[in-house]
């Protein structure tokens, strides 16, 4: 299993901080005065989480609910400097960061790249990961590209019901802000038995569904839909390739281009403010009173769009969907015939 990556043959590990200068063991060794906190938005900022996590110090005796970070570091395949998560995650991260795979927690079966795994799946990779139901979970990106792919990891909380999930606005905040990191091989947690779940169908929208909205756009008495796409304009209006070989360009009938770095700050690559995003989703003319449909290229950065909107609480949440297989599904499934590949 990739997310068992953990158990690697290398020395112990080595573990230091930016600050304070305190070994991962030493940390484990605090009293366990523990005290639960619990933020008050999906986003939360550097100060935020360096504030919880001091008020819940590890340790292994204590059974109180837990503040835990999930690095959540991933590239794309064509990456010109050939970056890895894990690589990355190993390099430095939030002391006790666990590391969750997206290239291996997923559905093993799918011929696509990140579909969303089985119940039983998720479950085996949180016990993996040391992760108990009832903890506080913040997911984070990498300090090289901000906001990326933390928020397909918590969309993937979410569908599987973990009770509390937020998002760091980010760590490349964190290490500018001077937060402590640690470096090299993790400790390995211990191994949680954490509940199969139930799969939540109603924020994912299958390829089935979304390709009969597809066929009906522009008919009289169609579906009333919106479909915003997070790739680069060019992909979406088919000038430029996709960055998987042999996968044409376009985009889907009746979709809107909306490249996710839109919605970032364009030097921290933090989230923009809520107002600011309601404006960028209005100056779009998307309707806030239809069901919106986030996609992108493989489900990653699609999320960023769902966690946008919500941010700038636009639209109505019970109606907001991701498409999970996202462009590489849609492009290898629909028949040239269909005329559901369309270019600007």
């Amino acid at each position: 299993m990739a997310f068992a990556a953990f158990r690697s043959a290398i020395p112990s590990p080595t573990t230091r901080f930016v600050r304070p200068t305190m070994s991962a063991s030493q940390h484990l060794r605090q009293p366990s005065q523990t005290r639960h906190v619990s933020f008050s938005s999906y986003l939360v900022s550097p100060k935020e989480l360096n504030t919880a996590l001091q008020k819940n110090p590890p340790t292994k005796i204590s059974t109180s609910p837990r503040v835990v970070p999930i690095c959540a570091a991933w590239f794309m395949p064509n990456d010109p400097e050939g970056r890895k998560g894990l690589d990355v995650f190993r390099k430095h991260r939030i002391p006790q960061a666990r590391f969750f795979d997206l290239d291996g927690i997923k559905d093993r079966d799918s011929p696509y790249p990140h579909m969303l795994p089985t119940a039983e799946t998720f479950a085996d990779a949180m016990s993996e990961l040391g992760i108990r139901r009832d903890d506080e979970i913040v997911v984070y990106d990498t300090e090289e590209l901000g906001i990326f792919s933390a928020p397909r990891v918590g969309w993937t909380l979410r569908v599987f019901g973990h009770p509390k999930v937020h998002i760091l606005n980010n760590y490349r905040l964190w290490v500018r802000e001077g937060f402590p990191t640690e470096t090299g091989e993790p400790l390995q947690p211990d191994r949680t038995s954490y509940p199969v779940p139930t799969y939540d169908s109603k924020l994912v929208v299958p390829y089935l569904e979304l390709k009969e909205v597809a066929k009906e756009h522009r008919k009289e008495g169609s579906k009333e839909v919106e479909i915003l796409d997070a790739r680069s304009y060019g992909r979406w209006a088919g000038t430029d390739p996709e960055p998987r070989p042999g996968l044409p360009s376009g985009h889907i009938p009746g979709s809107t281009s909306m490249p996710f770095q839109e919605l970032l700050d364009p030097e921290t690559k933090t989230y923009l403010s809520g107002p600011e995003l309601r404006k960028i989703f209005e100056k779009r003319e998307i309707d806030p009173t239809k069901s919106i449909i986030s996609s992108c290229g493989t489900g990653v950065t699609a999320t960023i769009i769902e966690t946008a909107l919500g941010e700038a609480e636009y639209g109505d949440a019970c109606l907001r969907r991701v498409y999970d297989g996202s462009w590489t599904e849609w492009a290898q499934r629909v028949k040239p015939a269909d005329g559901l590949i369309r270019k600007a």
